[in-house]
């Protein structure tokens, strides 16, 4: 059995269809969205944002929305995929079919928006992700020269946060061995590809990669990865580790002695919590920067800079701002440009035709699926940053990288991790 056909069935198991035909929502004047995040689970720091996105655009669109004057109601029917990816295939089964939504969006995560993408190409209702390489995205469902007519995905590649990684590694000195920790599912195996990942392309930077096998999420035990790292005499670790793993690995990391030079990982590193969970052990690691209030790009919807963006999350949550919180913005700015260009917003074949077309200025940066590098993916910029010690916060992400997309000046440039 395909991928595709058990995403069939289990839509179709979890949901009866309740109209012949799924092309057309047939909603009169209400506009039905599908919202589908890790609100739970292990990957639930990535969906902190999506409510506070939420939130905002109910109260921004609180009177409906404009189009061609006439005046629509905004549904948003949110759903938790508890992080789990089958659980996010039923859901948007259920919401296609059931709901007639108009539009999906599988808010945040490899295992929300694979399996959300799928079901929205099964079923024909168009669908907008993001916060995932597109490569994660695009490949496994049938490879680089697959294109999609529903599904469409704007985020930086694997090409872009590799040569990141290699800009910070090569602005500092090490003996360029690189230790790979990386976790066993669908992220993890297109991290590790020996073709498309890291591997590849940091062999052919110059750099040593030892790769031991890959780890179980929640795993207490990393002593067999840390021991291939130590044996080998890694100065660099890099990799893709969510944040309680990483914070299991690293105090496992110091107390069985190895302590790399340089810690640089994706994923694990995007969010202030997960740096301050392990206390003195958190400074000087260094991420790929999705988003920063240092970026140079307004907000379609408001106006506002990249900066009262984030002025406004810490306000009203008390909390430092998180990368996602860009995209979590930038989400609706496209989804809300998307449906005033629809020659009929009720119509998912007119919203799939008006989302293919966008050229939009976000907060994350232009989106334009015509660019490429594939007719469903539109890049956007990425940084390199490490963690500091700070001054309003217990930590501070300085901005180190910016070679490969040169929006703004490096803040400082990477510094050796301390222990």
């Amino acid at each position: 059995m395909t991928r595709r056909r058990a995403l069939k069935g289990l839509a179709a198991g979890a949901t009866v269809l309740s109209a012949p035909s799924y092309l057309r929502a047939q909603s009169a004047q209400t506009i039905k969205i599908g919202f589908i995040s890790p609100k739970t689970g292990q990957m639930a720091p990535f969906g902190e944002t999506d409510t506070f996105a939420l939130d905002f655009i109910r109260k921004h669109l609180a009177k409906g929305l404009d189009i061609g004057g006439k005046t629509y109601a905004l549904d948003i029917i949110e759903r938790d995929a508890q992080s789990n990816p089958n659980r996010a295939a039923e859901l948007a089964g259920e919401l296609c079919q059931n709901d007639n939504v108009h539009m999906l969006i599988p808010a945040s995560t490899t295992d929300v928006t694979l399996p959300v993408s799928e079901q929205g190409e099964l079923f024909e209702v168009p669908t907008i992700s993001s916060t995932a390489p597109w490569q994660a995205v695009i490949l496994p469902r049938g490879g680089i020269d697959q294109t999609f007519n529903w599904t469409y995905h704007f985020f930086w590649g694997l090409e872009d946060v590799i040569q990141t990684f290699v800009n910070m590694w090569n602005s500092a000195g090490s003996n360029k061995k690189v230790g790979l920790l990386l976790p066993r599912n669908a992220d993890g195996e297109v991290w590790g590809d020996e073709k498309i990942g890291l591997p590849p392309v940091l062999r052919a930077a110059g750099f040593d990669v030892i790769a031991p096998s890959k780890f179980e999420i929640r795993t207490n035990d990393f002593s067999a990865q840390i021991n291939a790292f130590k044996e080998a005499g890694c100065d660099i670790l890099g990799g893709l580790v969510f944040p309680a793993d990483l914070r299991t690995a690293t105090i496992q990391m110091a107390q069985q002695g190895f302590r790399p030079k340089i810690m640089t990982v994706a994923a694990g590193l995007l969010f202030p919590s997960a740096v301050e969970a392990m206390g003195n052990l958190g400074s000087g690691m260094s991420t790929e920067v999705w988003w920063t209030p240092a970026f140079p790009y307004t907000s379609t919807l408001t106006g506002e800079t990249s900066a009262k963006l984030a002025a406004q999350w810490e306000k009203a949550t008390g909390k430092q701002w998180t990368q996602p919180l860009g995209y979590s913005h930038a989400m609706w700015e496209i989804v809300v440009d998307t449906l005033k260009r629809a020659t009929d917003p009720t119509d998912r074949a007119a919203i799939r035709d008006a989302l293919k077309a966008t050229n939009l200025d976000t907060v994350v940066g232009n989106v334009n699926w015509s660019k490429g590098p594939h007719p469903n993916v539109s890049k956007t910029p990425i940084l390199g940053g490490q963690w500091r010690k700070g001054e309003t916060w217990p930590y501070d992400l300085k901005i180190v990288e910016t070679k490969l997309y040169p929006i703004m000046p490096p803040e400082s440039s990477l510094e050796m991790k301390s222990w």
